[in-house]
């Protein structure tokens, strides 16, 4: 009886934690997102005052005691700040590595990992000095907006993209390598025509930079040609290079097109055994590992 009971402990808290589909589980995932912003937020606010915002927002010179006063309570403001922050999301941790039938799953997940290292610097400043500085790392948590969008109507739609662009990566690729092996030829053309001319196409690798950034219609102007031949060629170059922006696009929009034709509904539900995702609306097993889902 008791192993029941702790079993259904640990399968509700799963549930609340790894899925989007109740009440409870999608206040945890937005509570969550608020969480992450803040901390990153902390972050970037504590090194705006350690750049020395005292004197320009408080009006107060730097040698004043008072400066110093106003220092010292940003610094222990802050330093709390993120140890409660740092506390909420070893929690968190914890509660997920728990929940999961078989913890290393999580572990040695990508979000497992990046969970991992977005909490750890605060512990490591006990053992190395300036380590707290790394607790920007919880930026990467951000990316757990992309389990949050599956609170709404946007589930399916999440899935639909992942999977075009899942499609289309052999395409792109090949179209990247063909864009690669372009700015090469065209770098080397530049530094023949621009190489005496005194404009800053000193080698091959500094003409093939400027090849790519023309072709991405960047244009940072620290290199140009100034022979007409060298300009002419820079001005096919920018035309192309509007022209091939759109091909990745329209590689991925047909993909789309493709996956919607063949849409499924999914929903949020992640197996308790090996955490896989995007399971069917009336799926009741695991299509991985033939766990049993949660069902109201």
């Amino acid at each position: 009886m008791e192993a029941n009971t702790k079993h259904s402990w640990r399968s509700k808290l799963h549930e609340i934690i790894y899925e989007a589909d109740t009440p409870t589980g999608k206040i945890f995932d937005v509570t969550l997102l608020v969480l992450i912003i803040l901390s990153i937020v902390l972050v970037m606010l504590e090194s705006v005052c350690d750049s020395g915002c005292t004197s320009e927002y408080f009006g107060l010179s730097d040698n004043s005691i008072l400066s110093d006063f106003v220092k010292l309570l940003n610094a222990q403001f802050f330093y709390v700040a993120e140890w409660v922050v740092t506390i909420l999301f070893s929690l968190e941790y914890i509660a997920r590595v728990v929940t999961v039938k078989k913890p290393s799953k999580y572990v040695f997940s990508f979000y497992g990992i990046i969970d991992f290292l977005s909490t750890i610097p605060m512990y490591l400043s006990f053992f190395i000095v300036g380590s707290q500085s790394l607790v920007a790392l919880r930026a990467l948590r951000l990316m757990r907006v992309f389990r949050i969008l599956k609170l709404a109507r946007f589930i399916g739609e999440s899935t639909n993209l992942i999977r075009a662009l899942k499609a289309s990566r052999a395409k792109i690729s090949v179209f990247l390598l063909f864009v690669f092996v372009l700015c090469i030829i065209l770098g080397t053309i530049m530094y023949l025509i621009e190489g005496n001319a005194e404009s800053g196409f000193t080698s091959i690798p500094k003409s093939v930079y400027w090849a790519i950034v023309t072709m991405t219609t960047v244009g940072y102007g620290d290199i140009a040609p100034t022979t007409p031949i060298g300009q002419f060629i820079a001005s096919i170059i920018m035309i192309m290079g509007y022209s091939i922006i759109a091909i990745p696009t329209g590689i991925v929009s047909s993909e789309m097109t493709k996956v919607n034709k063949h849409k499924v509904d999914t929903n949020t539900q992640c197996c308790e055994n090996c955490l896989a995702e995007n399971h069917q609306d009336d799926a009741r097993y695991c299509y991985n590992c033939g766990h049993e889902l949660h069902h109201d």
